[in-house]
């Protein structure tokens, strides 16, 4: 059974089997942060009972699913402020759904402007980052070192491969 053939096989299976965990990761993400999203637009709409809303809520919840977890005060607080800086579903559904909701609570925090929010999903999205990861990028400004240094600088039209390169990373350099 150790033929060539039959260990191409199995490389293929775990290969397709990894893809199709990460698929059904990422849709299950898509759908936790779709839900999170409505129950913050049910809690927005309702600010007008008070504050006991969201700790009522938050008890009730606990009590129909003990088993589950995210869905604290703190967590429902940040539920509201999710669907009030995201207004438009679709959004959240093809952009903000890529990354998990820790990196989002994280954005929400310590990201202001929403280009640089979606910034910042995208490439967490693309690079994989861990939250701590993400955490360093924003504290340390990559934001405005890579997108407002590239706005600014000429360095590849005017200079030769090698030297504009270098130029370019020493600008982005904090």
């Amino acid at each position: 059974m150790n033929t060539t053939e039959y260990l191409s096989i199995i490389e293929n299976i775990k290969r397709e089997i990894n893809a199709a965990q990460y698929r059904a990761a990422l849709h299950v993400n898509a759908d936790m942060l779709l839900l999170y999203y409505d129950i913050g637009c049910v809690i927005n709409e309702h600010k007008t009972w008070g504050s006991k809303f969201i700790d009522n809520l938050a008890a009730d919840i606990r009590l129909a699913f003990p088993k589950s977890k995210g869905y604290s005060v703190r967590n429902l607080k940040y539920m509201a402020k999710f669907a009030e800086t995201y207004p438009e579903r679709e959004f959240v559904q093809q952009v903000v759904a890529q990354i998990p909701w820790g990196h989002n609570i994280v954005i929400l925090d310590k990201v202001n402007n929403l280009e640089e929010r979606k910034w910042y999903i995208k490439n967490s999205a693309q690079n994989g980052w861990s939250r701590n990861v993400l955490v360093h990028q924003i504290e340390s400004s990559l934001y405005q070192r890579q997108v407002l240094a590239e706005k600014v600088s000429n360095f590849e039209n005017r200079l030769p491969s090698p030297q504009s390169e270098l130029a370019a990373q020493t600008m982005k350099d904090p």
